[in-house]
C-alpha cells in the first residue's frame, strides 16, 4: 500500500502472553530524529526591522506592476515574481494584467507583438497558461519554415529556447505543435548544457533539463532561483531584497509548524491550518495502513473498520487495546480542526474529509479480506481497489479543508466523485510504489 510497507515485506515476530502470531515491519525511527521539535510555536520573531521593509517594498513592488511599462517588461516581472515565489501577495495585480493581455490577444489574435520574438512570445503563452486563460498553440506557428519544422536558426537564440522549453510543459493533449517543439528545444538545450561553460543562464538550462518550472517544488524552486535570479545583471535589487525577506519570514512559520508536523503541499501562510490538518492525517493514515497491511488480525480488521464507519468515540468499547489508541487518535485530529472550522463557518469541510477517510479504510478492508481468503484478484478488480488504498484520493480531498473560501461544496462534491485527474494521479501513485515494493521484495 502506497502509505506504508507492503505485506510482503513484513517478518514475523513472536509476541509475549497470550496473543498470537502477528507480522512487524520493523520499521525503523526516523532519521529527523526530534531535530524540529527545536522550533516552538510560540517562539516569538525578532523585531529588527524586517517587517517594516518587508512592508515597504512589498507596496513598491505593487507600484511596479501598476506602472504602464511595456508588456515585455511587465511579462518579465510578473515571472520574476512567480519563480522568486512571492506572487501570493499580487494575485489581484497579476490576474488583472493577465487578464488585459489575454483580452489584446484575443482582439489581435497575435502575441506581445507581431515582431516580438521566440522568448516573450514563450513567456506569454507560458504565463497565460499557468494562471488559467486559455492561448493557443497556433502562436508558435511563425517559427516553422515551409516545411513546419522549428527553423534551425531558433537555436542561436538560447534564452528564447529555454522559454520555448518551459512553454511546452503546459501543452495539452493533441497539441502537436508543442510536442515537436519540447523535442526541438530540449535536443538544442542538451547540446548547450553540455558545450556551454558556466554562466547564469547556461546553469537554468541545466536546472530546467532535470527539472522545469511546472514540475517543481514551489518552495525548493523560489529558494533555487534567488540564487539564480541575483546573478541576472538585468534583476531588480528590490524584488530580490523582498524575496528574500519573504523567504525568510515564511521559513520561520513553517519551521514553527515543523514542531508538529513535516510536509509540502503549499507553502503560503494563510494555509496553516490545511498543513496542520493534512500533516497530521497523512502519518495517521499510515499507521493505520500498517494495521490493515501488517499487524491486525482480520477478525479485528472487521471490528476497526466498522468503528471508523460510526465515526463515534463510543464505538472504542469494542476495539483490542492497540486499535483504542489509534481510534481516539484518529478522532482527535478532525476534532482538533472543528474549533477553527466552525469559527469560519466551513464545519461542513470535516464531513467530506471523513467521508473520503472511510472510503480509504473500507478500501484497506477489501485488501485485507482478499488475503484472508487468499484470492488474487483481477488486473481490473485490483486497480479498482487499489488506487483509493494509494491514499491519493483522500489526501486530495483532506489537501481542500484547510483552504478558506476557495473551496466550496461543489469543490469537495467534484473530487469526492473520483474525476480524472485524481484517478489518473491515483493510477500513476499506485503503480509507481509496487514497482519500487516489487523491486524491493525481489
Amino acid at each position: 500500500m502506497s502509505l506504508g510497507v507492503s505485506a510482503s515485506s513484513a517478518k514475523v515476530v513472536q509476541n509475549a502472553g497470550k496473543d498470537t502470531t502477528r507480522r512487524s515491519a520493523n520499521f525503523p525511527p526516523s532519521i529527523w530524529g526530534d531535530h524540529f521539535l527545536q522550533y516552538t510555536c510560540d517562539s516569538q520573531e525578532p523585531d529588527d526591522g524586517s517587517n517594516v521593509k518587508h512592508l515597504e517594498l512589498k507596496k513598491e513592488i505593487r507600484r511596479m506592476l501598476k506602472a504602464d511599462n511595456k508588456p515585455s517588461r511587465t511579462l518579465e516581472l510578473i515571472d520574476a515574481i512567480q519563480r522568486l515565489g512571492v506572487s501570493y501577495h499580487f494575485e489581484s495585480e497579476i490576474d488583472e494584467i493577465l487578464g488585459r493581455m489575454h483580452q489584446a490577444y484575443q482582439d489581435s489574435d497575435l502575441c506581445v507583438n507581431e515582431n516580438d520574438g521566440l522568448y516573450y512570445i514563450s513567456l506569454q503563452f507560458r504565463l497565460l497558461r499557468e494562471n488559467g486563460y486559455r492561448i493557443s498553440a497556433d502562436v508558435f506557428n511563425k517559427f516553422r519554415d515551409i516545411d513546419g519544422n522549428f527553423k534551425q536558426s531558433l537555436a542561436k537564440d538560447v534564452r528564447g529556447m529555454l522559454s520555448l522549453y518551459e512553454a511546452t510543459h503546459l501543452r495539452v493533449h493533441g497539441e502537436n505543435i508543442l510536442d515537436e517543439a519540447l523535442a526541438f528545444a530540449t535536443s538544442h538545450l542538451e547540446s548547450i548544457a553540455t558545450h556551454q561553460i558556466s554562466s547564469p543562464l547556461a546553469e537554468q538550462v541545466k536546472h530546467a533539463l532535470f527539472q522545469p518550472i511546472h514540475k517543481g517544488v514551489q518552495r525548493l524552486e523560489a529558494r533555487h532561483y534567488i540564487s539564480i535570479y541575483r546573478e541576472e545583471s538585468s534583476h531588480n535589487e528590490a524584488l530580490l531584497t523582498f524575496a528574500k525577506l519573504d523567504f525568510n519570514k515564511l521559513q520561520k512559520l513553517h519551521q514553527k509548524e515543523l514542531s508538529i508536523f513535516q510536509v509540502a503541499v503549499y507553502f503560503e501562510p494563510q494555509y496553516s491550518l490545511g498543513r496542520r490538518m493534512l500533516a497530521k492525517v497523512f502519518p495517521m493514515t499510515s499507521i493505520i495502513d500498517d494495521i490493515y497491511d501488517v499487524y491486525g488480525k482480520f477478525e479485528e480488521l472487521e471490528l476497526f473498520t466498522s468503528a471508523i464507519e460510526r465515526w463515534d468515540i463510543s464505538a472504542i468499547d469494542q476495539l483490542p487495546e492497540y486499535m483504542k489508541l489509534c481510534y481516539r487518535a484518529l478522532l482527535d485530529v478532525y476534532s482538533e480542526a472543528e474549533k477553527d472550522l466552525a469559527s469560519q463557518g466551513k464545519l461542513y469541510h470535516l464531513h467530506y474529509a471523513k467521508e473520503a477517510m472511510k472510503n480509504l479504510v473500507k478500501n484497506y478492508f477489501f485488501e485485507a479480506k482478499w488475503c484472508h481468503q487468499n484470492y488474487i484478484p483481477s488486473v481490473d478488480e485490483y486497480m479498482t481497489v487499489a488506487s483509493v488504498t494509494s491514499g491519493y484520493p483522500m489526501l486530495s480531498t483532506t489537501s481542500f479543508v484547510g483552504m478558506g473560501d476557495i473551496v466550496t461544496k461543489e469543490s469537495f462534491e467534484w473530487s469526492l466523485s473520483n474525476p480524472r485527474v485524481i484517478r489518473a494521479s491515483s493510477v500513476a501513485a499506485r503503480l509507481m510504489n509496487d514497482m519500487v515494493s516489487h523491486k524491493v521484495n525481489i
